[in-house]
């Protein structure tokens, strides 16, 4: 009988008891390091990382049993805002939260069966971990990489504090109090990631093949190198010593297309060029933006506005004046804060100048065409012929780029320039969960680090979180220290690092947890590392793999990243690279419905009477007075929420005895299909899984429901569909098991026999290749699944097919293995072998089985099938042809006609060709 809760709880007590899973170097075998992305610790794990941990582990229990010295580690990336959010709503430490929730998780992860070698677990919030953040920071200060600067932050006056982009609500209010959130000033600490941008993005090139083309797409565009031109334009009227505002373009073709200057409202020449009667038009207009989130200025979804200066810039070539404005579209963290505008050649400036009625000129058409001006409804941004630009019309625009960028050279005016879309990392955050940056402040010496050895500078844990401020300011013996240079007093760092500084190093603090003199132990990295095999979610696809790349070549430079010219992935370490292979798993969704379809489905509105969706719902209830809209007001439900708040309260639950079923109907004729959320109440808990179903049969289905890179849609039906499975096989092993008490031999088998050993063998080929190099798990499952059926329905006729049999449910078992870990140990001790099989050797594929002794062709006369024969595999042409010709169905098609072909393809058909 399948108890699967014994068994999983059985093999999961010996593997951690005997360590089975711990990975030690051993320079005689491969190494093999594979990785998935570190979760934060939220409380419980979802269903996402249970198909993330999942692939993960399959293939790390494969690689070992092939014979790989395998790494696979877990940790926490256990800082973060979240935790923060707890303490002021909850009034519980983030440490307390954030390590409860790891004991927790981990026990999760644990019912699940994964192989990890926990020996090796990280937790980014603690001191032991955090202390490297630090002394990664201070050597990245001393090569000039961390520097300091001012930085614009979302900035709530009630609360007195900076919020995160997500703690600003969608109509741009704080997320505690609902006041208006502004834009602020503040000094912030960078990494000068810019330095790296163009190896970031040469590097794609050795990742190509390895990673997924749209991951690298979406680095490429990130990074956003761009060729063009910087063009001066000399100001009307000079102020001060500033004699022209600096424009960065990848179109100088398009420069005498210019009618309009456009400035960011932060950049700094604003306030000098703004001319009197001006000011307050201008002054009004920044403090909006102060007000408007940042996002939405860069997102496209704000009509485009501004308003004028008063003052004007000369065009460099034609000496005409132009207006300088500035907009809500243009930011000063990009390029340098001044766009030229060309309303006829970029949507954006188009939108503005038709708003506010500026010039538009064309300066290119396409080949053989003419634009009208007056009739033009959106702007021509492709390439094309120039024109109205004095001697370079006529011009391809591709040429006019050179020619106008070396005029400006000639004149002084401009010069040829690459820029990247990529900005400097701000990595400070005025919070308290996350590592302190390690700076003290002294009026005498300035910006000083902490010495090395005083890390880790460690978070006080005594400190009030009001939801006011930043918590580490208002600790005062925090705060008040002394210089170590001068020995006077000083103050230090209040902000906290950016949390993907945490995950941008951790794959290396694996290979030496236990390091107490360096982050790792370069000798013990050059053994572990490059990561083989990575495995993560697609939202990961730029920032976190972007800073992971830059942290790998910045401790490249350190010289603790490196290996020797004959380490297997040496161009990997060559180039600072840390993950050789790539996968991005899809999304685990589930259907559910809206309360605005699910009312509209049932026919029901919100000023029907309560009791018109009662009986809609298939329930009785009388008139209660009270509308749907009022019901809905009172338990806080929106027409956006899942229908499950609606119909699972129990002012109407109790008027419906199958609502669950009235639901899951509704779901399945009008509900949606969503990624699961706790947002959008569509999540499954493993938990549940594991206690219904066993943890094998969560595994087996969600490996099983789609191949891991595309997204799935998770279906009840279907993991009973799996768990039966497991049911069936685990029955007929303990039906069979007396066979492996016998030792019979393979030398007399019959005609069945030796299909299923062929089946078996031919299974295990696929198993193989599938695991090894195209983790598509969901069709070497589907060929487990044809071989069992094969299995449960053979006879042994002889000996040599008991033998047979006997093989064929051993793969079977061994091939389940990495996939339902749990239920093929327990199967493996049954059929009386004595190790672990979690230990046992990848069987090899046995070429002489695959051999066909026999082959069923189908032939076909002009085209259509006809008939089949069965014939030996090794048949000859004329002696297939003798036979096709003779049977009887085939002498019915040709009799009578002329046979003028008869095409053989070899082991696949016969066609033959008459008239």
């Amino acid at each position: 009988m399948y108890k699967f809760k014994e068994i999983e709880k059985r093999w999961q007590e010996i593997w951690e008891k005997e360590k089975f899973f711990k990975a030690d170097i051993d320079r005689n075998k491969e190494k093999y390091y594979v990785l998935e992305m570190f979760p934060y610790p939220s409380g419980k794990i979802h269903m996402g990382h249970v198909r993330n941990y999942s692939i993960g582990d399959v293939v790390a229990r494969f690689k070992r049993m092939f014979g790989y010295n395998v790494i696979h580690p877990m940790g926490w990336d256990a800082f973060g805002l979240p935790a923060e959010n707890a303490a002021i709503n909850r009034g519980i430490h983030p440490k307390d939260w954030t390590l409860s929730n790891i004991e927790y998780m981990k026990n999760q992860l644990k019912r699940l069966g994964f192989s990890y070698d926990w020996d090796r677990e990280v937790a980014t919030c603690l001191p032991e971990y955090y202390r490297w953040n630090q002394w990664i920071f201070i050597k990245m200060l001393e090569k000039g990489i961390a520097y300091r600067a001012k930085t614009t932050v979302n900035w709530c006056p009630t609360c007195q504090t900076v919020l995160a982009n997500e703690q600003v609500d969608d109509d741009g209010g704080c997320w505690r109090c609902g006041t208006t959130v502004e834009q602020k000033e503040i000094d912030s600490w960078y990494l000068k990631i810019t330095d790296y941008a163009e190896e970031l993005l040469q590097d794609l090139e050795l990742l190509k093949g390895h990673w997924p083309d749209p991951v690298i797409e979406m680095q490429k565009n990130w990074i956003g190198k761009s060729i063009g031109a910087k063009v001066k334009f000399p100001l009307e009227e000079k102020i001060e010593d500033i004699e022209h505002i600096e424009v960065f373009t990848t179109r100088p073709d398009t420069l005498f297309g210019v009618t309009y200057l456009v400035l960011a409202p932060e950049h700094p020449l604003v306030e000098k060029l703004t001319k009197e009667e001006y000011k307050e038009k201008v002054k009004d207009f920044i403090e909006k933006m102060r007000k408007t989130e940042k996002r939405k200025r860069t997102t496209g979804e704000l009509e485009k506005e501004g308003v004028f200066t008063g003052s004007y810039v000369i065009h460099p070539l034609t000496g005409e004046k132009i207006p300088v404005y500035i907009a809500n579209f243009v930011l000063m963290d990009y390029g340098t804060g001044a766009v030229m505008s060309v309303p006829a050649h970029d949507q954006r400036d188009f939108e503005f100048a038709k708003k506010y009625n500026l010039p538009i000129k064309i300066v290119i058409t396409p080949e053989n065409e003419t634009i009208d001006a007056e009739k033009l409804e959106e702007a021509y941004e492709k390439p094309g012929i120039v024109i109205n630009s004095e001697k370079f019309t006529g011009m391809k625009s591709t040429d006019a780029k050179v020619a106008i960028t070396e005029e400006l050279e000639k004149k002084g005016l401009g010069e040829k320039a690459i820029q990247y879309r990529l900005r400097d990392w701000n990595i400070s955050r005025q919070r308290y969960w996350g590592t302190p940056i390690p700076v003290i402040y002294c009026e005498k010496c300035g910006i000083v680090p902490v010495p090395e050895n005083e890390l880790p500078v460690k978070l006080p844990e005594n400190v009030k979180f009001t939801g006011e401020g930043n918590p580490l300011e208002k600790v005062e013996e925090f705060v008040n220290t002394t210089c170590p240079k001068c020995g006077k007093p000083a103050k230090r760092e209040t902000d906290t690092m950016d949390t993907f500084f945490d995950s941008s190093w951790y794959f290396l603090r694996y290979c030496s947890p236990d390091c107490e003199t360096l982050p790792f132990r370069p000798e013990e990295a050059s053994y572990w590392m490059v990561v083989d095999q990575y495995i993560g979610g697609i939202e990961h696809a730029v920032l976190h793999l972007l800073y992971s790349r830059f942290f790998t070549k910045v401790l490249r430079d350190l010289g603790l990243f490196k290996a020797d010219t004959n380490h297997k992935q040496y161009k990997f370490f060559k180039a600072g690279e840390p993950f050789e292979n790539l996968l991005t798993q899809g999304m685990v969704c589930k259907r559910w419905i809206k309360v605005k379809t699910a009312l509209s489905a049932l026919g029901v509105k919100e000023e029907d009477d309560l009791s018109a969706l009662i009986n809609a719902l298939g329930g009785k209830s009388e008139n209660k007075g009270k509308t749907v809209k009022k019901f809905m007001a009172e338990n806080r439900i929106g027409n956006g929420d899942n229908f499950l708040l609606v119909i699972s309260n129990d002012e109407i639950a109790k008027h419906i005895g199958n609502w669950e079923e009235k639901l899951e109907e509704l779901v399945k004729v009008h509900g949606e299909l969503s990624k699961m959320s706790k947002s959008k109440l569509n999540t499954v808990s493993p938990e549940d899984m594991i206690n219904r179903y066993g943890a094998d049969a969560t595994r087996l289905y969600i490996l099983f429901a789609a191949p891991p890179e595309t997204e799935f849609e998770w279906k009840m039906e279907d993991i009973e569909g799996a768990f039966r499975f497991l049911k069936r096989v685990f029955g007929f092993v303990e039906e069979t098991a007396s066979i492996f008490a016998e030792n019979p031999s393979l030398s007399s088998l019959s005609k069945t026999g030796k299909e299923l050993r062929r089946k078996a063998h031919e299974t295990l080929k696929k198993v193989t290749e599938e695991f090894n190099e195209r983790f598509k798990f969901n069709t070497a499952i589907a060929a487990i699944m044809e071989l069992f059926n094969l299995i449960s329905r053979f006879k042994p006729e002889t000996e040599g097919d008991k033998a047979a049999l006997k093989e064929a449910i051993e793969l079977m078992i061994i091939m389940l293995s990495p996939i339902t870990p749990h239920i093929a140990e327990e199967m493996w001790k049954i059929t009386g072998h004595k190790t672990l099989l979690s230990t046992h050797k990848w069987p090899e594929i046995d070429k002489k089985a695959l051999i066909k002794e026999e082959i069923e062709l189908p032939i076909q006369i002009n085209g259509k099938v006809r008939e089949k024969v069965t014939v030996p595999a090794d048949i000859n042409e004329e002696t297939l042809k003798e036979t096709v010709l003779n049977l009887e169905k085939v002498k019915k098609y040709t009799e009578g006609k002329e046979i003028k072909k008869f095409i053989y393809v070899k082991g696949r058909l016969v066609n033959v060709v008459v008239k």
